[in-house]
Order: C-alpha cells, then sequence, then structure tokens
C-alpha cells in the first residue's frame, strides 16, 4: 500500500469541515427565516413589496372610510359551496336569516337630505305639531253661547248645537271648544277728536296685555288715508314701541269749527262786512273731512287673508265709527270678510258710544257719512252687537273681553250639500236649545269659487 501524503490528509480533513458547516448553515438559515417572517406564509411577497393597492387608505376627514371588500372566489367545484343568497357589497343593508322558509323583506328605500336640508319625513323645529287640513266646502262657524248675565257658558257638546243653512239642518263633522291662536289687525282711528283720541292713548297698555305669546298682531291707522305702522309680530315689545310712539298723535280740535265772528276765516268784520271792503255776504262752508273706515277695513282683511288657515282671524277697531270718503264699499268689504272668515270687533268710543248720538246717526245726512257701518260689521262677522265704551276702565276691560272671546269660542264645521245657487250668498243660524242662553255667531257666508 502506497504511503499517504501529509499534505493530502490535511485537505481532506478540511473538506470534511467544509461540509459539516455549509450543512449547518443549510439547517440554520430556514429558522432565521421563519423566526424573522412572523405570520408570512410560504410563497408570499415580503411585507416591504407589498403592492400599492392593498395598502389601507388614511381615515378621511369628510366621510368614514368605506368596510373592505370581501373574497369572492373566482369559481367553486360543480355542486360545491352553492347558495341562493346574493355577495354582500359595501353599502348593502344586511339582510336578516330566512325564517320557516320565508325570505325577509328588501329594506325600503330612503332619502338622503344635502348638507344643510332637512329629510321630508323629519319634522324641523319650525314646524308645527299638527295641521289642520280644510276642504274648500268646509264651513267653519266659531260661536259663543253666555247666560242672560252676559258670562260665557263652558261645557256645551255637539248635540247641543243645530246649525241651520239656508234654513236645511246641517250635520256637524267637526266640534271643539280648544282656544285658537290669533292673528289680529288692529285698526286706530286717529281723525277722532283729540280728547277722545288722548283717552284711548292711555289704554295702550291693556291693549298689550290681551293677547298671549302665541298670538300675532299688526297696527294700522286711518283718518283720510289708511296706514300700516307694524307687520304682524308676536313681539309685544315691538307693538309697544309703535303705540308708544302713537301717544304722540294728536286728534282734531274739539267742538264746531269756527265759521265766523273776529277768529273766522274771514278775519274782523263791522256789521258783517269786512273791514275795508266792499259788503259781501259771507257763504260759510264747514271743511268736508274723510274717514275712511271702509278702506281701513279692506286693508286689513287683505293682509289677514294671507296669514296662517290656523289661526283665527280679528279685525280689532278702536273709533267713533263714523264713515266717509271711502273708495270701497260696505258690501264689497263684507264679502271679503264673509269668503275669508274674518270677523271685525270694535270698541266704540267718544260721541259713538252716546245713545243719542246713535239714534241720530240712524238718519243719514248729506254729506256728514255713516256712523252704524261699525256696528255692521261686527253683527254680521261674529253676531256680536255690544259695542259701546265711554270710560277708560270700560275701554280697558273691553280689550281684555273682546281677545278671550274671539279665542275661547266653540267652532263647528261641517260640509254643506252642495246647491245650484254656486258662489250666492248663504245664510246661517246656529241654535243652542237650552233657556237662557244667548248665541253668536255670523250670519252667513259666501263659498270660496272652485278653481
Amino acid at each position: 500500500m502506497a504511503p499517504v501524503n501529509r499534505e493530502e490528509r490535511s485537505w481532506g480533513s478540511a473538506g470534511i469541515t467544509l461540509m459539516a458547516l455549509a450543512l449547518v448553515l443549510g439547517l440554520a438559515i430556514p429558522a432565521l427565516q421563519a423566526q424573522s417572517g412572523g405570520n408570512q406564509t410560504q410563497g408570499q411577497p415580503p411585507a416591504n413589496t407589498q403592492p400599492a393597492q392593498d395598502i389601507p387608505d388614511a381615515p378621511s376627514t369628510v366621510q368614514p372610510p368605506l368596510p373592505p371588500k370581501p373574497d369572492i372566489p373566482a369559481a367553486l367545484p360543480p355542486g360545491e359551496g352553492k347558495s341562493s343568497e346574493p355577495i354582500p357589497f359595501p353599502g348593502d343593508s344586511p339582510r336578516q336569516p330566512k325564517q320557516d322558509g320565508q325570505t325577509q323583506p328588501p329594506t325600503p328605500p330612503f332619502e338622503t337630505a344635502p348638507a344643510g336640508r332637512t329629510p321630508r319625513n323629519q319634522l324641523s323645529p319650525q314646524d308645527d305639531l299638527y295641521k289642520f287640513t280644510v276642504k274648500v266646502n268646509f264651513v267653519q262657524i266659531p260661536v259663543m253661547v253666555k247666560d242672560a248675565d252676559g258670562r260665557r257658558v263652558d261645557g256645551l257638546l255637539p248635540k247641543d248645537f243645530t246649525v241651520r243653512e239656508n234654513g236645511k239642518p246641517q250635520t256637524l263633522t267637526y266640534f271643539t271648544s280648544d282656544p285658537f291662536e290669533l292673528s289680529v289687525a288692529v285698526v286706530l282711528d286717529i281723525g277722532m277728536a283729540d280728547v277722545a283720541v288722548q283717552k284711548v292713548n292711555q289704554t295702550y297698555s291693556a291693549l298689550i296685555g290681551a293677547f298671549s305669546p302665541y298670538d300675532e298682531v299688526a297696527l294700522y291707522t286711518y283718518s283720510s288715508t289708511v296706514s300700516q305702522v307694524t307687520d304682524f309680530t308676536r313681539k309685544s315689545e315691538k307693538l309697544t314701541a309703535a303705540l308708544n310712539e302713537m301717544k304722540m298723535v294728536r286728534g282734531h280740535n274739539n267742538g264746531p269749527p269756527v265759521l265766523g265772528g273776529p277768529l273766522g276765516p274771514g278775519g274782523p268784520t263791522v256789521n258783517g262786512a269786512p273791514v275795508g271792503g266792499p259788503i259781501i255776504q259771507p257763504v260759510n262752508t264747514p271743511p268736508k273731512e274723510s274717514h275712511v273706515l271702509n278702506d281701513a277695513i279692506l286693508r286689513a282683511a287683505l293682509d289677514l287673508s294671507k296669514r296662517e288657515h290656523t289661526r283665527r282671524k280679528v279685525i280689532f277697531v278702536i273709533s267713533d265709527g263714523r264713515e266717509l270718503g271711502s273708495k270701497a264699499s260696505y258690501s264689497d268689504v263684507l264679502h271679503l270678510l264673509q269668503t275669508r272668515d274674518i270677523q271685525v270687533r270694535a270698541v266704540v268710543v267718544d260721541s259713538g258710544a252716546l245713545p243719542v248720538f246713535r239714534q241720530v246717526d240712524k238718519i243719514h245726512l248729506k254729506g256728514q257719512g255713516y256712523s252704524n257701518i261699525l256696528p255692521k260689521y261686527v253683527s254680521a262677522t261674529c253676531g256680536e252687537r255690544d259695542l259701546d265704551r265711554l270710560s277708560r276702565n270700560a275701554i280697558e276691560e273691553a280689550y281684555a273681553q273682546i281677545t278671550s272671546e274671539a279665542r275661547n269660542q266653540y267652532t263647528l264645521g261641517y260640509t254643506p250639500k252642495a246647491t245650484t245657487g254656486g258662489a250666492a250668498y248663504r245664510s246661517v243660524e246656529v241654535v243652542v236649545y237650552k233657556k237662557g242662553l244667548k248665541v253668536s255667531a255670523k250670519d252667513g257666508y259666501y263659498p270660496i269659487p272652485a278653481r
């Protein structure tokens, strides 16, 4: 056997050592990769090479992020994993499981309101808590019932009332004794004598106190023309400020106009003739002053017609009742009032409240106007007739009484039968079958023409 070279022996042992070292490294590297890889599965690319589209976006400050899309299998083996349920997508409402073989009905559609708007099925704070629906041919009658002493009678039922239209009984379909919010147009006559105007000025605080916080009030004045002082408002401070300014308004001078004598329009006279001039027989003509009561009520009625139907509409006139020089006639204004369900209530002061003057004014004098028109408005629209107030205390009591009665009337309603009269006037009579009671209601109405 040939001898082994020492150098060859050393290279053989070195080769064995290198092979052992390679084997050790081959076993250690997979172990290190398993520890450093964490949850990475075999064949998945490293985290630093993940595609950009798989990285979730940062949450948006405008809208919440959508949920991630579920994994949808591309294909399934025939006969395996088949289901009739559709695959949900982001934004779909979850479908409830079937019960007893029935499918849950789909979620109804909903409306998404743009920013700054309220959905139609959601009430805003400004919306009313109830709606009052009125048909075109529906007749509403406010009724006041008093006893023999003039006190309001409460507690009556629908069976206690009978309503006749053109003499025929009607079937009541609406009845309530609940109070109503008021829309009131206060009309002040500043063409009265100054003593009457100043008396009324002292009662304005009681007038403001007669309204509730839910009432809306507008202020008008009239003499030879009509002016609106304030629009409809619920703020008592605004009405107070306007009435305080009205205290500076002066009425006409008291007494008859001066037509002759040294202080007359012709100057000083001697034996009935002007000094230094020819003898001419003077002609004394008193000045003609207009009191456009009809025009004032018409202006207030037109504005009240635009207010909400859920309110009771009232024109509150404080005047001596004279009418002279209006462009509108009494019949035309009354037609509008009875078509729009507007009541006229009044406090008659000054000479119009004196019994003697009321009897004289029934005799119409040419050029002097009328003084019985205002009571006719009140009687035709609400049935009241007690309007006259002379003292300041009586005027203040009338304010509270009138607003309370207008707010707390019984309200009857019915749908009349069709008649051949069309929009002709229809008389109304309300009867209560109890002894000693006085019923006040409007005399009739004009139906609103169908459009």
